[in-house]
Parts: structure tokens; C-alpha cells; sequence
């Protein structure tokens, strides 16, 4: 009988000798049903292998029960963590993960595809890309769809927000190098100028360096990509300059690798007469000779973070916006 077509739930119930509505509140777990008659549905389900039909689900509740992720670049680890964090809390509660990239330059543009994903009537969108504007912010929020906002703060736009201490964990790494380390001449080198993480980070670079009697002089900083090649290119420019440096902060792991690249090119010991150190932890920070010291920035637990504030919401959660800040970690490897 069901080989040529699906399982419907009136073949469940028919199956298991009950209602048809028995049968939804047994699958949407909201409303009690004995032991005995959940055990009935629940083997009818299994035998008869139905699968709920989402799109129908969706009519009557008005949800697609799925969310969106927007990041700048999929192929960076730290993303992947990321939605990795995001889709375990979904995946818990049936919701699906669609992950789609914005890329900073020569790609398609945020407003595009915030407007593909609204379109699509996405349920919750968490935002991992910066530069957005407030017209994309509204445009999102203005259609019903719920927003979390990463790396923001809670002030600058609609949505609950979830960041790391990026001030704090910069200033903690310069201290480190200053401090512990002894450091005289230490650069920076950024991603994209005016695009964040960028700027807290710098201004924890910035102050660190204060703290310790240092100047900031203006030739050791440095605004490249926030990619491997990006920090080639950083780093060649800084060793160029007539008194290079002696050790190099990073906006991130990718732009530091590519620092060690160039270092190795260069035939510079690494931490003797370079020393290197990035910011995120991803999984190559700590693959790379010598290994990355770094600061860790939590992505798995950001994006669970992010899950979860997503589904309070969807769950009927109607409080003021939240700001969740997860704490940062100076990781001490062989680079610096």
C-alpha cells in the first residue's frame, strides 16, 4: 500500500489503532499521550517509516524550522567551527542549518543574500559577517525572521548579540610578549581596515603596549586580508620597513601563518628572532612548526551560543536584546 507513495499520518493512526491528532502530539512531543499509546505510534512511525512533511508542518506553524549563517569565508576554520557549534543546538531540536557566504570583496553582496535568505521566510539568522549595514539589520528583523549578531555589541543594532573579549584577549597576548617575553618592537598586522574584528582587537593591541611605556609607531602596523596570504603580504611589508620588528600580533591564525611563512622564507628563527603570535585557535594554529601561540576564541561554543539564543527566541522568548561575551584564553606555544 505505501510502496508507491509516502506515508501519510493518517496511516499512522490507522496503524497504531488512534486518532490522527494523537498521533501530531505524539511527534511534536507538546501535549502528554500514555506510555502505552506513544509506544503504539511510535512503532507504527518505525514500521510504516514515515517522516514528517516539513513544508506541511510549516503552513500550520508558520516556521520553516530552518536557520541561516552568514559568514565572509566559508573556507575559514574558524567559520567551520562556527556552524559546526550552531548546527549540534539545531540539529537537537529538528531545525536545519543553511550556511551561506558573503565574502568582503569581489563576491556576492550581504543585501543579496540577506534578502535570498528572508525571502525564504528563514526562521533565525545568525550574522558572522561584519560591515553590515543597518538597512540589512532591519531588513532581516523588519520580515519576522529572528537575529543574533556576532562579534557586534548590543547597541548597535537590533538582535541579541554573542562575542568574545577581543579587546581584552588582544591585551592579554601584548602583555604576554612585553611582559613575560621582553618584546621591544612589536607590530600589528590586521585584515581589512575599518572591517572588525580589526578594531577591537588593534585597541587592545594599542593599549597593552601603553600599559608597558612602548610607543605605537605607525610604520609597524599594517592592514592586509584576513587570509594566509593576506599575512604574507603583511609580514613582508613589515620586515621591510628600516627597523623591522621583533615579534608580530595577528588579527587572526590565518593572517599569522602566513607570517610564518614569510619568516621561514626569510631565514628568520622563529621565536629568536621573529616571534609570531595569531588570534582565534583554530585547529592548524597548533599544526603549524613552530606552533602557533595564539588567543583562543571559542567558535564551536559561539555558535552554540548563538543557537541557543535563536531558539529562546523561536520558543517565545520576548525579553530585551542579550549580549553573551565568552571568555578568551592566551594559549603559549613554540611561536612566541
Amino acid at each position: 500500500m505505501h510502496g508507491s507513495g509516502r506515508v501519510k499520518i493518517v496511516d499512522v493512526a490507522a496503524a497504531a489503532g488512534v486518532s490522527v491528532t494523537t498521533v501530531s502530539h505524539v511527534i511534536s512531543g507538546r501535549r502528554p499521550v500514555s506510555a502505552a499509546t506513544r509506544a503504539r505510534v511510535e512503532d507504527a512511525v518505525r514500521r510504516l517509516g514515515y517522516q514528517a512533511d516539513p513544508s506541511a508542518r510549516g503552513l500550520r506553524t508558520q516556521r520553516t524550522d530552518t536557520i541561516g549563517l552568514v559568514v565572509p569565508d566559508i573556507t575559514n576554520p574558524f567559520n567551520t567551527e562556527l556552524a559546526a557549534g550552531i548546527q549540534a543546538v539545531a540539529y537537537a531540536r529538528d531545525l536545519l542549518t543553511v550556511v551561506c557566504e558573503a565574502p568582503m570583496k569581489d563576491g556576492p553582496q550581504l543585501s543579496s543574500v540577506l534578502r535570498q535568505l528572508t525571502a525564504r521566510r528563514l526562521d533565525g539568522i545568525v550574522l558572522g559577517r561584519f560591515g553590515a549595514r543597518r538597512a540589512d539589520l532591519d531588513l532581516i528583523t523588519g520580515s519576522g525572521t529572528r537575529l543574533v549578531r556576532l562579534g557586534a555589541r548590543i547597541a548597535d543594532g537590533p538582535g541579541d548579540v554573542v562575542r568574545g573579549a577581543e579587546t581584552e584577549g588582544m591585551r592579554e597576548l601584548v602583555r604576554y610578549l612585553a611582559g613575560e617575553r621582553g618584546y621591544r618592537r612589536i607590530g600589528f598586522i590586521g585584515g581589512e581596515e575599518g572591517v572588525e574584528p580589526n578594531g577591537e582587537r588593534y585597541e587592545g593591541y594599542r593599549q597593552a603596549l601603553a600599559e608597558a611605556g612602548h610607543a605605537v609607531p605607525e610604520e609597524l602596523t599594517v592592514w592586509t586580508a584576513f587570509t594566509r596570504e593576506g599575512g604574507q603580504a603583511g609580514a613582508a611589508r613589515l620586515l621591510d620597513v628600516t627597523e623591522p620588528p621583533d615579534a608580530v600580533v595577528c588579527a587572526n591564525d590565518l593572517i599569522a601563518i602566513g607570517a610564518l611563512d614569510v619568516a621561514r622564507e626569510c631565514g628568520l628563527d622563529v621565536p629568536g628572532q621573529l616571534a609570531v603570535a595569531g588570534y582565534d585557535d583554530i585547529d592548524a594554529a597548533s599544526i603549524v612548526s613552530p606552533a602557533l601561540t595564539t588567543v583562543l576564541n571559542p567558535a564551536r561554543e559561539i555558535g552554540r551560543s548563538a543557537a541557543r539564543l535563536l531558539i529562546d527566541r523561536l520558543d517565545g522568548d520576548a525579553g530585551p536584546a542579550r549580549e553573551v561575551v565568552l571568555a578568551h584564553q592566551v594559549v603559549r606555544r613554540g611561536s612566541a
